[in-house]
């Protein structure tokens, strides 16, 4: 039987909301894992004493349901299998899929002992009318795809460094660590969730008809992640290969890539002035796996890569992260929580003295006793003045 990874941080996060008053609303990338979640949690509820008829789980991208791609009709039918006198928890995967389906939602919100949960592979399921009706009255749990410990739970490869390779160059989708060593059928999975997101969560849901634009625009962000981006220089470089597009068109394109979970985007701060900057931000990609894939290529610009995989981690630890200026240098992330904040610096090897200096450089200079932290490839840890130099794979190892 395949080992099923519990997602255990994404459990308990419904499990401490359970039969609370707001609607659980689980965002993510398509195939990230929201789906299994659910199950797990319906897996746990039955543990606890949950009656099957007290459960009501809906898929709207099931032909079983297509029947409830409205919302008169999504309510009706949700209604009609209430529990009587005891909670009822509903699922609803891929809201989104229902015409209308904030005012659904909406009106199981104001229904007695029913528990809301849904799942939503776009964040404007949250820009428009559902965070206007719902103000205040739901959370949002935000889902990645595998960390690298959940990846090693599936993994057969003993070694962690290779391991680690492995979850680098193929990804964290959580198929693929059951699947990688056939490159064959990864490459076919990856396509097949590429295709589903650039058509199913971008195109059709933005009206997008210019996919090979689209396409293109993707390939840029990919091959620049971890690099200072505008939409203006993306449209300059079409333009240079013969594209003749606006900058408004190439805005709308980028936030429909951001609003799908594709691409984060990370805004600047100014250490010093302590505010947001709002140009130059950086784009990161949701699994570097992917990336390779679209620019079919393996170990490609490790210490992009190896940044992308630190920004993904801060946000599956909680923090709100950017990207730190410090007069002329810049410290890659900026993480902060309520009433904390961490600075980390991500260099495959500072093994060359010049490479260790540049990167220790703007954390030294940083003037606050906030934790200061390099992470590195090399097996080499230490103290410099405070700033800790670790191992980036026993970082990420350590998340448990």
């Amino acid at each position: 039987m395949e080992k099923l990874v519990e997602r255990i941080e994404y459990l308990e996060n419904l499990k401490k909301w359970r039969e609370k008053d707001v609607i659980k609303v689980v965002t993510g990338v398509r195939r990230s894992g929201k789906s299994t979640l659910f199950n797990l949690y319906i897996a746990y509820l039955k543990s606890i004493g949950v009656n099957e008829n007290q459960i009501i789980h809906i898929n709207l991208e099931d032909v079983e349901f297509e029947q409830l791609h409205h919302y008169k009709a999504l309510h009706k039918y949700i209604v009609s299998k209430l529990a009587k006198n005891q909670w009822t928890y509903v699922f609803i995967d891929e809201v989104q899929t229902c015409i209308d389906f904030e005012k659904a939602i909406d009106g199981l919100y104001v229904k007695k002992n029913v528990d809301v949960h849904i799942t939503g592979s776009n964040a404007f399921m949250l820009s428009g009318e559902l965070a206007t009706l719902l103000s205040g009255r739901y959370v949002e749990i935000k889902m990645l795809p595998f960390s690298f410990t959940e990846f090693s739970q599936i993994s057969k490869e003993a070694d962690k460094r290779k391991r680690f390779y492995d979850y680098l160059n193929f990804g964290s989708f959580p198929i693929v660590s059951t699947i990688y060593h056939d490159i064959e059928q990864h490459d076919q999975y990856l396509e097949g969730v590429y295709n589903t997101i650039l058509l199913k969560d971008i195109a059709t849901r933005n009206h997008i008809h210019d996919i090979t634009l689209l396409k293109n625009i993707i390939k840029f962000l990919c091959s620049n992640v971890g690099s200072r981006v505008s939409t203006a220089n993306i449209t300059k470089t079409l333009a240079k290969s013969g594209r003749k597009i606006t900058q408004k068109t190439v805005d709308s394109y980028v936030k429909a890539l951001t609003d799908c979970y594709l691409f984060y985007f990370v805004e600047r701060y100014n250490i010093k002035g302590k505010n947001l900057l709002k140009t130059l931000g950086k784009y990161y990609i949701v699994d570097t796996g992917l990336r390779n894939h679209l620019l079919m290529a393996e170990n490609l610009d490790i210490g992009h890569q190896i940044e992308n995989v630190v920004f993904l981690e801060l946000l599956r630890r909680g923090y709100r992260v950017n990207i730190g200026k410090l007069d002329d240098s810049e410290i890659d992330f900026v993480a902060s929580k309520t009433n904390t904040k961490a600075y980390y610096q991500v260099s495959a090897s500072v093994l060359d003295e010049k490479v260790l200096q540049r990167e220790l450089s703007p954390l030294r200079r940083t003037k606050d006793e906030y934790p200061k932290f390099l992470l590195t490839l090399d097996d080499f840890e230490g103290n410099h003045e405070g700033i800790q130099q670790v191992n980036l794979i026993d970082w990420l190892w350590r998340e448990q």
